[in-house]
């Protein structure tokens, strides 16, 4: 582990995505692995640097700004209102940041030498949400990822790679039992969705409103670390 305590490096422009990021600091030069870490609706990139407390100092963290700004330091992946009837999103603003972001993990891989086996995306809520889109339709292109007080949308089922794919994937479901913005239910249902669709996954539940938890926080890095 580092000595030095890790921040969050200045804004950097992926050329190809167009996505914002920063790279947590110190950087290690020969980067064995990779982490993608996403925020939620109305956040930015730094609001999930707490996620990678701990992580080893042979891990580059990226943490990624979603394209949409809603305000001075808000941000987000895609527009969405909360109805009687669930969540409504715009569908194609989320198609076009899974896009994006498949584009930018491809991207930091090739420029830093790190394999899709060794990198994970995870994230909050929304960036929870885009961290299973990414990993659920292109799974060739990391082993994992960590859907956080998120869901996953059923706007992504067409963009689904088959089940053979899906099977290298390794997923982390947390939830807060209370959650009053994305409720329970929702973790539920992503649990059998990946049951159905064969992806190895495990489910933990939170006395917790929406957030992230001290003890999530945890367990998802104890998770993370078993896959290397």
């Amino acid at each position: 582990m580092s000595s030095l305590m890790p921040s969050p490096g200045p804004v950097e422009i992926d050329p190809v995505s167009g996505l914002s990021f920063r790279l947590l600091q110190p950087a290690p030069a020969a980067p064995r692995r990779l982490l993608v870490l996403l925020h939620g609706v109305g956040g930015h990139e730094q609001s999930v640097a707490g996620l990678a407390h701990g992580v080893p100092d042979d891990t580059l963290v990226a943490l990624v700004r979603g394209p949409l700004a809603l305000g001075p330091q808000q941000f987000a992946w895609f527009q969405v209102a909360f109805t009687a009837q669930g969540p409504r999103i715009v569908p194609e603003q989320a198609e076009h940041s899974r896009r994006a972001l498949i584009a930018l993990i491809a991207e930091l891989q090739h420029v830093h030498g790190v394999a899709p086996a060794h990198t994970v995306v995870a994230g909050f809520s929304q960036g929870g949400i885009m961290s299973a889109s990414v990993a659920l339709s292109a799974p060739a292109t990391v082993a994992g990822f960590g859907l956080l007080s998120g869901r996953i949308l059923p706007e992504l089922e067409p963009h689904l790679a088959p089940p053979a794919a899906l099977a290298g994937l390794r997923g982390f479901v947390g939830h807060g039992e209370y959650d009053s913005k994305l409720p329970v239910d929702w973790a539920h249902r992503a649990h059998q969705w990946l049951d159905a669709l064969g992806v190895p996954h495990v489910l933990k539940l939170y006395p917790i409103d929406h957030g992230i938890s001290a003890e999530m926080q945890g367990d998802f890095l104890a998770w993370w670390q078993a896959l290397a």
